[in-house]
């Protein structure tokens, strides 16, 4: 697994390789290592089929085709963020903002093209401008995290703290508190279409995934966020352009989140003012129960995705069950709590 590279890559006082007359015991260890990671990838697959069991007995329509597409459906916008989040957890920071950029990068491309007198947008722009300008917006919060985080040397926490409090301002200063409606079918279009059968945006989350768990298990750009989130001083003497691969990382989390507001505007089909909030506690829910370390360095997209599905499924069956909606929040940091007792237990050392 790539944390196992880079831990054989990069050792902790920044050399390379393995000193002399070390080598024959560092093998097997290396095996062990590898062995374990792969068995972490599928540690939620017995939950998730006791899971589908259990909630095949609640209901029999669990394991519908139309509730199991519901769930991957619904769970698409935020499992988008909690790829997101994954990346910036494995070198080591965190982005609080990304659950106000769900909102304010489809809000201000709502803003600008939706028509006047009809939705609350001031129609500046033809419809056919919003998907450039969510995307651009997303962008543009990942660059300004990225300048106080790596360029000022601020902490991530805070700055992305502090950027959630002014994007979710923003967005209800610009919606006036209101919803925007009629909404351009450009931004629609991922929400609403299926393609074979699927909808869109659930074709879009599996592909993005798939594309992640490449990059992070199989490209140097991957070994590189490993290599930083263990030891970034270690990465830097073994020659990692480090701020150029946390720059890269901040910009595409922002950018994920705000592909992932438009996949929640498109099903919606609206913006509210408040979109997004209270995604974050969701996103680290999935990410701790996924395996993503949050001391950096550990974890697996195919982790993080099977966390996310996990909760949902849980959801699911609550829903279904007819448990109040109000108990499912508390059920996340229940989750959460549990997680990190497990990896305690299992990996001698909570993901603190």
């Amino acid at each position: 697994m790539p944390e196992t590279t880079t831990a054989a890559a990069v050792t902790g006082d920044g050399s390379t390789g393995d000193p002399a007359g070390k080598r024959p015991s560092a093998k097997p260890a290396g095996g062990r290592r590898i062995a374990f990671a792969r068995l972490r990838d599928l540690a939620l697959i017995p939950a998730i089929i006791v899971i589908a069991i259990v909630g095949q007995l609640v209901s029999p329509v669990f394991l519908q085709a139309d509730n199991l597409i519901n769930i991957l459906q619904t769970m698409s916008e935020i499992a988008v963020l909690v790829l997101a989040q994954t990346l910036v957890l494995i070198v080591k920071k965190m982005d609080l903002s990304l659950e106000s950029t769900v909102g304010l990068a489809p809000g201000v491309a709502a803003w600008l093209t939706v028509p006047v007198g009809t939705g609350h947008g001031l129609g500046l722009l033809p419809g056919g401008w919003s998907v450039p300008i969510t995307l651009a917006v997303g962008v543009l919060i990942g660059v300004v995290n990225a300048l106080f985080i790596i360029r000022f040397g601020l902490h991530g926490f805070i700055v992305t703290l502090g950027m959630l409090i002014v994007l979710r301002g923003i967005l209800t200063g610009i919606s006036g508190g209101q919803t925007f409606f009629r909404l351009p079918e450009s931004m629609l279009y991922l929400g609403t279409t299926q393609w074979l059968g699927v909808p869109a945006s659930v074709w879009l989350c599996l592909i993005l995934f798939a594309i992640g768990i490449v990059v992070l298990g199989f490209t140097s750009f991957g070994r590189s966020l490993y290599a930083i989130g263990g030891n970034v001083d270690a990465s830097k003497a073994a020659g990692i352009r480090t701020d150029r691969v946390l720059w890269i990382v901040i910009v595409t989390a922002s950018l994920l989140a705000a592909v992932g507001g438009l996949l929640l505007s498109g099903r919606l089909a609206s913006v509210a003012s408040g979109q997004g909030n209270g995604y974050i506690f969701t996103v680290f829910a999935a990410a701790v129960i996924g395996g993503i370390s949050l001391n950096g360095g550990k974890g697996t997209m195919f982790g993080a995705f099977t966390g996310i599905l996990l909760l949902f499924m849980i959801q699911n069956v609550l829903t279904l069950g007819g448990v109040p909606a109000q108990w499912i929040g508390a059920l996340n940091g229940t989750i959460i709590l549990i997680a990190l007792a497990l990896s305690r237990v299992t990996g001698g050392k909570a993901q603190e």
